[in-house]
Parts: structure tokens; C-alpha cells; sequence
């Protein structure tokens, strides 16, 4: 079994609807509507669950039939869920995910995720002893309630040894952060996570070509992977080497959400167990294209 990793991120129900055409203004557009659980921490945990590694999440959810649902579908994932809080003070989040094949929008309310504080991650770094890597999700740290819980989270699992992962999230809260604010709060990561879009919005740098991107933000992340769907991803570390990957062709493209949370889990657990920047990549690259091919952010 791989080493044990931490997720540390939202929790959320997806109200995903799949739709048949450009959405009428004012009026109705056909649909296929599901109810799911999602949140990108949550999805990344259970991803790499279904690698076989060893996973705990920490997150809060509301004390609602929600979040007792979404803990249900976790723990039935493989994903240890006992340092995650339920809270009367706020709602689980959800987000309103609106999916055209190819893209998605979302409509997001945090709800009990603002909630995480930095003594969540304590509890769950005392009680994962045998936990080798972090992974936090960039949600985390765009709001400020739950920023120092993200943090908090870096700069401990650093003290304590373990290794450190970021995903970069969202383009647009990146924008609103500002991308120099954001690496600041991530600098020393050992690995970086982004796509196209996020990578040009942490440098704010609109032309830039994923190789450059990916350089330019080395002396952030000892690692860092620029992820660029059908045209595959790029790896650049901090000592110069660089590789790419082609894309995983999918047997299908129905929804987007959640490929690049299993992008993640595919990549982070190849590199724990060992591998090349070409087999993590590569890792990340078939659980992407496993994903597309799934209607919500989790494997069918």
C-alpha cells in the first residue's frame, strides 16, 4: 500500500445538471439533473482511495441529512472520515454544477467549510502517525474564515516531515486573490498543481506556453504540474527538469467535473510510490480520462 496522505479541503453536495443546449434566459432548457457528493478535496480522497493508499480527509460538514450523506458515501469509498467535524453553526456546502459536455460552471456556497480552524489539522496529524504527505485544496485558501486552517496545514506537515501538495483550485478566485498573494501563501510546496488557466492566472501572464508556465512558477513548488486536459500536462522542477505527457483518450467526454481532482490522485499517488515525473504524469493523465467519462466528480 501506498504511504498515507491527508486531504484537507471542502466537502460539498453537487447539484449537477447536465444540459442540452446553451441555457435560455428567462425561460427553460432541458436537463439531466443528479444529486451528488462533491468538493474537490473530497473528490481527490476518494480517487486516491480507489488507488488502494491509505487516505483520511479533513473537512467540516453541517449536522443536516446532508452532511450525514456525505459522510456515509465516503467511509463506502475507503476514505477515513473521523476528522471530519460535523457543525450545527452552518450547513454542509453545495454548488450547482452546470455541465455542457465539455465545460462546467458552478454556483458555489461553502456553507460549513468556512468552518475549518487550524486545531481540525492538529487533530488529524496527531491521529494519522503514519501519514507521509498533505494534499490541500486551494478552496481553503480563498476565503478568509478558512484560510489559516490551510495554512496552518502547510507550514505543520512541513514541521512534521510530511510532504505538501496544492491545487491551485480556480481561476477566477485566483484573479480576486491576486496570483502573487496566493504563491505566497503556498511557497515551498513540494508539489504545485494547476491548469492552463490558473497557471496564467497565479502570474498573471495570459500568453505564456504551459513549459514556460510551469518553469516560471518553480521557485514556488519544488515540482509543479501545469495540467492541460485533451493536450495532456507538463512537469517542471526546480532543478530544471521538465517532462509531458499526451492526454489519456477517454472513452467518452461527458462531464468534466472532478477530472482534475483525479488527476491529482493518480499523480500524488505514483510520485509517493516512487515514480518518474513521465509514470506520475502518466498516473494523473488515466484517472483524468476515467473521470470525463463519468457524470459527477467521482468514480462511477
Amino acid at each position: 500500500m501506498n504511504p498515507g496522505i491527508i486531504v484537507v479541503g471542502d466537502i460539498v453536495t453537487d447539484i449537477l445538471a447536465v444540459h442540452s443546449g446553451p441555457i435560455a434566459s428567462d425561460s427553460d432548457t432541458a436537463a439531466r439533473i443528479s444529486l451528488t457528493g462533491g468538493g474537490s478535496a473530497a473528490n481527490t480522497a476518494v480517487w486516491i482511495a480507489g488507488t488502494g493508499a491509505a487516505v483520511d480527509l479533513v473537512g467540516v460538514v453541517g449536522q443536516d441529512p446532508a452532511g450525514g450523506d456525505r459522510l456515509a458515501e465516503l467511509t463506502a469509498a475507503g476514505v477515513g472520515v473521523v476528522h471530519v467535524r460535523q457543525s450545527i453553526q452552518e450547513p454542509t456546502g453545495s454548488v450547482i454544477v452546470l455541465v455542457d459536455a465539455e465545460r462546467r460552471s458552478m454556483l458555489c456556497d461553502r456553507g460549513a467549510n468556512l468552518l475549518l480552524v487550524p486545531s481540525d489539522v492538529d487533530s488529524a496529524l496527531a491521529g494519522a502517525p503514519a501519514a507521509r504527505h498533505l494534499h490541500l485544496s486551494g478552496y481553503t485558501l480563498f476565503d478568509g474564515r478558512s484560510r489559516p486552517a490551510g495554512r496552518h496545514a502547510l507550514s505543520e506537515a512541513a514541521a512534521r516531515g510530511l510532504t505538501t501538495s496544492v491545487d491551485a483550485a480556480s481561476a477566477a478566485p485566483l484573479y480576486r486573490a491576486g496570483g502573487d498573494t496566493f504563491l505566497s501563501w503556498v511557497r515551498g510546496t513540494d508539489v504545485l498543481l494547476a491548469n492552463l488557466a490558473e497557471a496564467r492566472a497565479l502570474l498573471g501572464d495570459p500568453a505564456g506556453s504551459p513549459t514556460e508556465l510551469a518553469r516560471a512558477l518553480t521557485p514556488y513548488a519544488a515540482r509543479v504540474v501545469v495540467k492541460l486536459g485533451e493536450a495532456g500536462a507538463v512537469w517542471a522542477q526546480a532543478d530544471g527538469v521538465v517532462d509531458t505527457v499526451p492526454a489519456v483518450r477517454a472513452a467518452a467526454v461527458l462531464d468534466p467535473t472532478g477530472a482534475g481532482d483525479a488527476f491529482a490522485a493518480g499523480l500524488l499517488t505514483a510520485w509517493l510510490a516512487g515514480g518518474t515525473a513521465r509514470e506520475c504524469l502518466q498516473a494523473g493523465a488515466e484517472l483524468g480520462a476515467r473521470a470525463v467519462a463519468t457524470v459527477g466528480g467521482r468514480p462511477a
